[in-house]
């Protein structure tokens, strides 16, 4: 099949994303339309994978032992800001199994996110790095950063972000605490006006907290050197993203670099970029020329791998009487940490809902504290808080009912670029999530409820990316026993990738898929695909999939053709078996085909193709929560969540409930309990470890329903698959936020929504 280059460019967690990308000219089979009939694809599948994690075959990077390998530990700052003045590590390397200390003194300055280095002097929060060890077991090398003498000069600090917008606020970056200078602005339509056409208006301040990532599975690297070669095995959502960020680090060809991740214990956007601890693990292991091994623990996940920022949004709302939205405004601000990082939530307000007049002004903040990181869509639960609760603050000014302001201001082309949506099936949605819930049983007036245990309903929007794009491909091997191997550089971060691969290689070939076995994640063997985030690995790999199975299926078709002796348009494929139509007698398995070409396996590349021109790819959604309050302790109970999402074709129905209710356990978290917290005393997180900072637990489950009312989009690929990962955790704490508000009568603006503020609201 022919190909092109092309500029690509699509959605991936906290913005667009550009580059040049080989996808097919054309494609010469049918897209997999809402009406395509399909076998494997969009039915309950086991992960082919399932065996190994249950039973503990599946090697996870911790699992990774090579022979004569060593442990790395970091040593990190004590202190929210400070400079070191002196390090002496002679003690730590004179204990007994110590191989190597590295720090500022004997690295090169590395420079990293183009703001630090590898190691700096400087320390601008609880947990950045001052040293790294290796040494003969994880012990010593514990054992080792204890005898690591440090002289911190401390420094003033500021860990909120409202306080670090004050002209005279500590500063975190000699540049200003304001990343940029100013403000993130968006302007649409006239925003004034907007609000004098408007019958009411409400505004109100809205605050969330800061959220940690906390994956099952350890950040952690093993680094192993073969002369100049360097082999990494790492936990990773990207492994090529690391193949880059390691070599570039190093200053080294990215062809002397191999990354291999092959299982993985959950990731949620903070593993998408290369840890610090990669390359210190890499400089070890060149070092003390050995493997090395080094896992960050579980406090130092807390503090120094990632969260989703923290919000502060004011946003105002003005509507008409029939419930047109006028204008709508956000204003905020949140905290990126002490480094660069996205920490933006307006952009809910400027695409969820038709409106002509539309103003917002962000502000990224530096405070002394752990980085932000892409956390399951980037500033959206954030900004559908505000969003949402302002829509149904709006809806009860005007009397009109939330749900149906919600439709009202329904639009099916996007308000920032004017293009029209490959699809946006959200009307059903409302309709279908409504009826789960019982809508019609909201208390009517809010908080009107009997007895001391109150029950209320509310609902929530979301819209997110997820359509994926060029570049990504695919290979696939069939072998002479007619089984079939596809390879892709992309990941399975736990989510069901490995399986989907399969079900479309066995879809297209007609082979069982016990026949398909999948590689990924690995650079060494694998052709490219992009990271695993923004809900866009399934959009971008599976069209690859297809389109080298397709490749192959025509490989076969022409094979037998040659074979049998007949034109290609006479042959009929079905079952693995090609057969001449006019002579059902003639025929070849595809077993046969392989073995009478003389090639020991057949092999194509298959590309993801283009996506469309003049098109907005989006996935949506609408989630409905039932929850019950009790009036005399506090406590938030969530009873029942139906979550009502297009997010195009269902590959496995199985995976993705799996990945639904994920989303929706982390939305509840993110309402009810989850915040990291800091000491304003003395900048450090007090709850970095997961007995004090609160998880949902199986305890906390509600009934969780799941309805998808998309059947495909083939506008989008020829698999027509949007992405699942976000969508689900995207609507959830509005939507419960929302129905606290049905419950008690009182409306709750400050994320999590916990016992001490639910009693604050009602009782002052």
């Amino acid at each position: 099949m022919a190909r092109k280059i092309i500029k690509s460019r699509f959605f991936f967690e906290e913005g667009y994303v550009e580059g040049m990308a080989e996808v097919p000219e054309k494609e010469e089979y049918e897209r997999w339309g809402p009406d395509a009939e399909l076998k494997l694809i969009g039915v309950d599948v086991p992960r082919i994978d399932g065996y190994e994690k249950v039973s503990g075959d599946a090697q996870y990077t911790y699992d990774k032992i090579l022979p004569h390998m060593a442990y790395g530990k970091i040593l990190r700052s004590p202190y929210p800001h400070a400079r070191i003045t002196s390090i002496d590590v002679s003690k730590a390397k004179q204990l007994d199994g110590v191989l190597d200390i590295i720090t500022y003194q004997n690295v090169p300055k590395i420079e990293w996110f183009g703001m630090s280095y590898l190691f700096d002097p400087h320390l601008r929060y609880e947990g950045d790095e001052v040293a790294a060890v290796a040494a003969e077991t994880e012990q010593i090398a514990e054992d080792a950063l204890e005898l690591i003498e440090v002289e911190y000069e401390e420094l003033p600090f500021v860990i909120d972000a409202t306080l670090a917008m004050e002209t005279d606020a500590p500063k975190v970056h000699e540049s200003g605490n304001i990343q940029g200078g100013g403000p993130d602005t968006y302007t649409r339509g006239d925003i004034e006006k907007g609000f004098a056409e408007a019958d009411a208006i409400v505004e109100g301040t809205y605050t969330t907290q800061v959220e940690i990532h906390n994956p099952t599975e350890f950040h952690g690297s093993v680094a192993h050197w073969e002369g100049d070669k360097l082999t990494i095995w790492d936990s990773t959502q990207g492994v090529y993203s690391v193949r880059g960020g390691v070599a570039g680090a190093l200053n080294m060809p990215d062809s002397k670099v191999r990354v291999i991740k092959e299982y993985m214990g959950g990731g949620f956007g903070s593993k998408l970029t290369t840890g610090k601890y990669t390359v210190m693990a890499a400089l070890l292991a060149k070092n003390i020329s050995r493997p090395v091994k080094l896992a960050v623990d579980r406090r130092a996940m807390h503090l120094a791998t990632g969260n989703r920022p923290d919000a502060v949004m004011a946003v105002k709302i003005g509507a008409r009487k029939d419930g047109t939205l006028t204008a709508m405004s956000h204003i905020g601000h949140g905290a990126m940490g002490a480094f660069r990082s996205g920490a933006g939530s307006s952009t809910p307000l400027r695409t969820m809902f038709k409106c002509p007049n539309v103003y917002t002004e962000e502000y990224d903040v530096y405070i002394n504290a752990g980085q932000g990181r892409p956390f399951r869509a980037p500033g959206r639960p954030q900004g559908h808080f505000s969003l949402d609760s302002s829509i149904d603050e709006i809806a009860e000014a005007i009397g009109m009912d939330t749900l149906e302001v919600r439709k009202k201001n329904f639009t099916d082309v996007d308000p920032m670029s004017g293009r029209p949506y490959t699809s946006n099936k959200l009307l059903d949605a409302y309709e279908q999530g409504a009826k789960a819930i019982g809508w019609h049983r909201r208390q009517q007036p809010a908080g009107s409820g009997e007895g001391p245990v109150k029950r209320g309903i509310g609902m929530a929007t979301q819209i997110w990316g997820g359509g994926g794009g060029p570049p990504c491909y695919a290979t696939m091997k069939l072998n002479r026993d007619g089984s079939a191997r596809v390879i892709a550089g992309t990941q399975d971060l736990g989510t069901g990738t490995y399986t989907f691969m399969a079900q479309i290689a066995a879809e297209v070939l007609e082979i069982p898929m016990e026949k398909v076995e999948v590689v990924l994640g690995d650079t060494g063997v694998a052709p490219y695909c992009g990271s695993s985030g923004g809900s866009t690995t399934a959009p971008s790999v599976s069209p690859a999939v297809r389109d080298a199975a397709e490749l192959m299926k025509a490989k076969l078709m022409s094979g037998a053709a040659a074979i049998l002796e007949v034109p290609v348009d006479q042959l009929v494929y079905s079952g693995g078996v090609i057969t001449d139509s006019q002579n059902s007698s003639n025929q070849v398995s595809i077993q046969n085909i392989v073995r009478q070409m003389r090639e020991r396996v057949l092999v194509t590349t298959g590309a993801r193709g283009a996506n469309p021109d003049g098109y907005a790819i989006n996935s949506f959604g609408a989630q409905f929560a039932e929850v019950e309050v009790d009036m005399r302790t506090g406590q938030v109970t969530v009873v029942k969540i139906v979550a009502a999402h297009d997010i195009g074709r269902v590959l496995n129905r199985k995976t993705l409930d799996n990945q639904m209710h994920g989303g929706m356990i982390q939305g509840i978290g993110y309402a009810l309990m989850e915040e990291r917290i800091l000491d304003r005393n003395t900048g450090k997180m007090v709850n970095a470890n997961l007995e004090d900072y609160k998880l949902p637990t199986i305890m906390d489950m509600p009934e969780m329903e799941i309805i998808i009312v998309s059947d495909g989009d083939p506008l989008i690929s020829n698999t027509g698959v949007k992405g699942v990962g976000e969508p689900a955790t995207i609507p959830t704490a509005p939507a419960i936020a929302n129905a606290v508000y049905n419950a008690i009568g009182v409306r709750m603006k400050s994320l999590p929504i916990t016992p001490d503020k639910v009693l604050n609201a009602l009782y002052g």
